[in-house]
């Protein structure tokens, strides 16, 4: 079994019954909403809310049944992979394209999990490319003034080398910046640029994080 799979599959285990769960979007949050589709054919009730087309349709075959953000109160726990995560447990989603309906969930969720190999775990932020959301109209002014900073942005392009749109119907620029020596200073700036719809930086948002290391699983309470 796959360091993936393994993360995914323990996740599913804190979801008990009666539960609303967020579902998080990516390679290693599929194996976990494998698992939970498996546990719903065994009889156990829970409401499902999305973060993408994508774990929509995967949940939807999977007989899991379904609400929307907006249809429930509050989610119990969501649980989503990351592409990256630092020493003090911030991260960087984003990669799978979903970062504004993850960040939303996660935002009216009691508890967050992140599940990932350890390949994601890192000292510093900014390996991964920080991906931005933004609104179409305006975009290539964003693309000009984050050249001007010197963060190397790059538009995420389709398998048809059109402009990635997301679910919302928005574009994503993706910042080379190789270090995040500040991300809660960079997240501040970014909240302030009309146009940005959301950005990859998600800080202080992590409950617990399930790590799938050679070794064996290691589970980290964050916050």
């Amino acid at each position: 079994m796959n360091l993936k799979q393994l993360v995914g599959e323990k996740a599913a285990e804190y979801v008990t019954e009666g539960m609303v769960v967020g579902l998080g979007t990516g390679s290693t949050a599929y194996y976990m909403v494998e698992a939970l589709g498996k546990r719903v054919k065994e009889g156990l009730t829970i409401t499902g809310v999305t973060t993408s087309t994508r774990t929509k349709e995967q949940a939807e075959q999977l007989g899991i049944p379904l609400k929307t953000i907006d249809e429930v109160e509050k989610v119990d726990v969501t649980i989503d992979g990351a592409d990256e995560i630092d020493a003090h447990y911030q991260g960087v989603k984003g990669g799978g394209g979903a970062l504004l309906f993850e960040k939303i969930v996660a935002d009216y969720s009691k508890k967050v999990i992140w599940i990932v190999d350890e390949s994601k775990m890192v000292e510093t932020l900014g390996a991964f490319p920080l991906p931005i959301e933004v609104l179409p109209y305006g975009s290539q002014q964003l693309m000009r003034l984050f050249d001007e900073k010197g963060f190397q942005p790059s538009m995420r392009k389709s398998e048809t080398d059109e402009n990635y749109l997301t679910d919302g119907g928005h574009y994503i620029i993706d910042l080379h910046m190789a270090k995040i020596e500040n991300p809660q200073s960079l997240a501040l700036w970014l909240d302030g640029l009309t146009g940005v719809m959301e950005h990859g930086l998600f800080l202080d948002r992590v409950n617990t994080i399930i790590v799938g290391r050679e070794s064996g699983l290691e589970i980290i309470e964050a916050r």
